[in-house]
């Protein structure tokens, strides 16, 4: 761990160093401290705090105003003592800002895209309309050879117990309970399992069926419907969706709208980005 690691992780110890703030009226703008003329407000400890680790926000309220009083105290007198801003140290500032700054405009857009309306009309827009959903419900015994399957195929004719065969031969995960997959719709399985489940009546056993998994004998147990969900138990999903289609809305407003110079940049070699000593002075 780092010198400036071991400094921001470890300063919920460090002892308060603080005079007493007369009782007022509180803002951002109040000054708490000021170190060789730069002040330290109430503001920039707030902001210091949203940006802690969720175990020193437990912290109790007097623990953690001194703590992060005596941070913002130490890393002033550390920040005055560096005398010359290098470029890297610039770079570094700027790219902070703009990645602060795009971070809240992104919070701005997904925030201000999720509204009751939104959420409805994109609810009615997947679901109102949508064809009721083939559901099926399979077991299957997984094999890695196209002989052991046609032998548990011969097995099941002859009267064998699908779950007991499958506990005592599959090798997939689900053959301790039986080779049982529970309920699935399509798309969920590899297409040469879908192809074989799909066409199989209720009860039916399959010929075996080869995939990258191995060789699979499947039984189909149960057949239905599935009816669109409630809005509620897709609340969170409609939300990322109506939260990316905002940003990507939004984005490409902006980029259309922006004035973007790309000079010829074929030269430049992609393996420059490795080079730190660029950044020297």
């Amino acid at each position: 761990m780092s010198i400036r690691t071991r400094f921001i992780a470890g300063f919920a110890v460090c002892a308060a160093l603080a005079m007493p703030v007369a009782a007022q009226d509180v803002s951002a703008d109040t000054v708490v401290a000021t170190v060789n003329g730069t002040d330290i407000t109430v503001g920039t400890m707030i902001v210091m705090r949203d940006s802690l680790p969720d175990k020193y926000k437990s912290l109790p309220d007097d623990v953690l105003f001194d703590a992060v009083l005596n941070q913002a105290i130490q890393q002033t007198v550390l920040a005055q003592s560096v005398k010359d801003t290098s470029r890297e140290i610039q770079l570094r500032l700027a790219n902070e800002k703009r990645s602060l700054l795009a971070g809240k405009a992104i919070d701005r857009i997904v925030r201000d895209a999720v509204t009751d309306e939104a959420l409805q009309a994109a609810y009615e827009k997947k679901y109102a309309n949508a064809a009721p959903e083939t559901e099926l419900n399979a077991s299957h015994i997984l094999v890695a050879t196209e002989e052991e399957a046609k032998a548990i195929e011969k097995e099941l004719a002859d009267g064998a117990d699908f779950a007991e065969l499958a506990k005592a031969k599959s090798t997939g995960p689900s053959g301790p309970s039986g080779g049982e997959l529970g309920w699935f719709t399509r798309g969920m399985m590899v297409k040469p399992f879908e192809d074989a489940v799909f066409a199989l009546k209720e009860g039916e056993v399959s010929p075996p069926v080869k995939t990258q998994f191995g060789w699979h004998v499947i039984k189909l147990n149960g057949k239905r419907l599935k009816d669109a969900p409630k809005l509620d138990d897709v609340r969170d999903e409609l939300a990322a969706e109506i939260q990316r289609s905002a940003l990507e809305k939004k984005l490409s407003e902006l980029t259309d709208a922006a004035d973007i110079k790309r000079p010829d940049i074929s030269g430049i070699s992609p393996g420059v980005l490795r080079d730190l000593s660029l950044l020297a002075d």
